[in-house]
């Protein structure tokens, strides 16, 4: 029987797991990951409000893997080896026919005084962290700000800073003390959030105008100090800060026989495949793909990518030509907790919406939706 190895347990490994089974591909799939559950991480934005815990956020997966004939090897990818067919962890190693990389990437840590910021998506204990300091702060200064990878722009993922900042000007609104707090919002850009169209980045701005939030764009962050952030354009005094870095691949591929590109992912082709490498796919945040600048490091995106790489592994199975690609799109739900923006865009068109309390609940009802598969 065919030996299908993926590595991951996020959203591109899972989706690829269930179009697989759903393309009745008759084989033995291994998943690797340290453990067996998914985090939702688009959710995390409602932890410093309260509206979701961290609990709500891990989904069990053992039921799932049940149900779809997995078998869960638990573990940490070391190295991945004779031109993808062998892949070390630190529990074991795996050989295969197949290979599926989909285990997300890591982000850049090198701003002198990073650990003076928190850096919200990294996890459930970050989201958690500024929930906590919230509710201790009686007042003072909150700059939120992100950054992408210099040697590949567009891995970036700066949607859910927009939302943090969006959900704690309307969290200290409730609370009745927002006007203790001033937020401060930072970028590089002088028009943040370009891939999600012009359009989106004006209705941001303008919002942030209405609400008093203060911004301090066009200027590289320098690095940051307990108390302040230093950019190339002056100093943000912070009681708090928050910030996300630019993304780059994880530190085991310096160690592996893969493609790298220039900003350290895996270099995949329009296919997903590891360029010039026999049936080792990748899927999700791990991958440099072609298509155009605007194309999004996100949970969607890496749904779209996992779908085609099962199509092309069913193919290549039955003996067909392995050439179906993935489609360009990103969507989102910009939340603010009261409200949100809707925005789209393929290489077609580009939408977004007003600002309407609809789509905060349409957002809580995807999770719901979209999670159900899985519990």
């Amino acid at each position: 029987m065919t030996r299908i190895v993926i590595l991951g347990s996020g959203f591109a490994a899972l989706t690829a797991i269930r179009k697989l089974r759903e393309l009745r591909v008759d084989a033995e799939i291994t998943v690797v990951s340290p453990r067996n559950e998914l985090v939702y991480l688009p959710s995390l934005i409602w932890l410093p409000s309260g509206e979701k815990t961290g609990a709500d956020l891990r989904i069990p997966l053992a039921g799932f893997f049940e149900r779809m004939r997995v078998r869960w090897h638990p573990g940490s990818v070391q190295q991945v080896l004779d031109g993808g067919r062998r892949v070390v962890t630190d529990t074991g190693e795996l050989a295969n026919d197949v290979l599926v990389i989909a285990t997300g990437g890591r982000y850049l840590r090198k701003l002198p005084g990073i650990e003076h910021a928190i850096i919200p998506c990294e996890g459930i204990a970050s989201a958690e962290a500024i929930r906590d300091r919230l509710a201790t702060m009686e007042g003072g200064t909150i700059a939120i700000g992100f950054a992408s990878n210099p040697k590949e722009p567009g891995a970036v993922r700066g949607g859910p800073m927009f939302e943090f900042l969006f959900g704690i000007d309307t969290l200290l609104r409730r609370q009745g003390r927002r006007d203790k707090f001033r937020l401060v919002f930072f970028n590089p850009s002088k028009e943040p959030g370009q891939r999600l169209g012009p359009s989106a980045v004006q209705k941001m701005l303008a919002r942030m105008r209405a609400l008093g939030i203060e911004t301090h764009l066009g200027h590289k962050p320098v690095r940051f100090e307990a108390g302040k952030v230093v950019t190339e354009g002056g100093e943000i005094p912070a009681d708090l800060i928050l910030f996300m870095p630019g993304l780059t691949g994880p530190a085991w591929l310096d160690d592996s026989e893969l493609p790298r590109s220039e900003g350290g992912f895996i270099a995949a082709d329009a296919q997903c495949r590891a360029r010039g490498m026999d049936h080792v796919y990748v899927a999700g945040d791990i991958g440099s793909y072609p298509g155009p600048d605007w194309m999004a490091k996100q949970a969607h995106q890496a749904d779209l990518q996992a779908e085609a790489v099962a199509k092309n592994i069913a193919a290549g199975l039955r003996g067909e030509p392995a050439d179906h690609g993935f489609k360009t799109e990103l969507a989102c739900i910009v939340d603010s907790l009261d409200g949100g923006l809707l925005v789209y865009r393929s290489e077609s068109r580009t939408f977004t919406s007003p600002n309407l309390r609809l789509l905060h609940w349409l957002k809580r009802r995807f999770e719901d939706r979209y999670l159900k598969v899985y519990r």
